[in-house]
């Protein structure tokens, strides 16, 4: 088996390469910077003129943030999906989106695979509904939903919430109670390499076993990292909503990003469950329960 995997610098895209290269897969690693064993590919810049033979592709360059010009998202995300569908027509495409392409405004609970939202609070959920579209354009495309993907390489889930921490206390939105089907890197990791195989298309919900409630998550991955002293406390969704906005305008007129938007109240404050029957029964993967074992050394790593 052979694969390219785009965005193999990445915490998604290495893993996947790696993952594959254990199973002794071929595998041509694609990313945006000068390293060893890859190669540089600016995905926004169009395809590649004399591109691999490769049996499969994993799509999972993007640019990734809650904040940031509509442009820059576009480019790489929308363009760098119509690019890399472009380059490896006869392949089998597996394209890493998101659980954000899913409506913002009401909680997901046990949510299907459906169709994308059409309206979003940030230039990323958009571009990635939008890419969507463009890796569905591609004759034998499968796409990937993930929502919270962390584990080892995590720079932006947890990492980002235990970084809060002020004064002995970790702000968060919603509350204690709020339940969350994460996805650990494992689990995505083993959806996307049976994917290359499989000949299932259309979206895929990727997630943990069961889903977990927030405050949960937030107090093992404190107490892992040697943090038992930090209390937890949460602001009510719809509060943080009005905050959100409010330093969102703020941050139009300065030019400096907001410490909290909306789509982050979105994703955190409301229930974020999915169904993963096609995962299961259309890819064959029986995902773990989430784990958090380990997560203050990969934390700290990352400082």
């Amino acid at each position: 088996m052979r694969i390219a995997v785009t965005g193999a610098s990445g915490f998604v895209g290495g893993a996947v390469a790696t993952a594959a290269e254990e199973r002794g897969w071929d595998v041509v690693r694609y990313g945006r910077r000068h390293l060893p064993g890859l190669s540089v590919w600016d995905l926004g810049a169009g395809g590649l003129s004399a591109p691999p033979e490769v049996d499969a592709v994993v799509h999972a360059g993007a640019h990734v943030g809650d904040w940031g010009p509509p442009q820059l998202f576009h480019r790489v995300n929308v363009q760098g999906t119509e690019a890399v569908a472009a380059t490896f027509p006869r392949a089998r495409l597996v394209h890493i989106s998101s659980s954000s392409v899913y409506p913002w405004w009401q909680p997901c609970v046990d949510r299907p695979e459906e169709a994308v939202a059409g309206r979003y609070l940030n230039a990323y959920s958009s571009s990635k509904a939008l890419a969507e579209g463009a890796a569905a354009r591609h004759r034998n495309s499968l796409i990937l939903r993930p929502h919270g993907v962390y584990g080892p390489g995590d720079r932006t889930l947890l990492p980002r919430l235990i970084s809060n921490v002020s004064r002995g206390r970790l702000l968060s939105v919603g509350g204690p109670d709020v339940r969350h089907q994460l996805t650990s890197i494992g689990n995505l990791v083993q959806a996307a390499l049976a994917a290359c195989t499989s000949d299932v298309t259309g979206p895929v919900n990727v997630a943990d076993h069961r889903p977990v409630a927030l405050g949960g998550v937030l107090r093992e991955v404190l107490d892992t990292a040697g943090r038992s002293d930090v209390e937890l406390g949460f602001i009510p969704a719809r509060a943080a909503m009005t905050l959100a906005a409010s330093l969102e305008a703020v941050a139009g007129v300065t030019r400096k990003p907001p410490w909290l938007t909306r789509y982050a109240v979105s994703q955190l404050g409301f229930e974020r469950t999915y169904s993963t029957r096609r995962l299961r029964e259309g890819l064959g993967v029986a995902p773990v329960p989430s784990s958090f074992a380990g997560a203050g050394e990969w934390i700290r790593d990352l400082g």
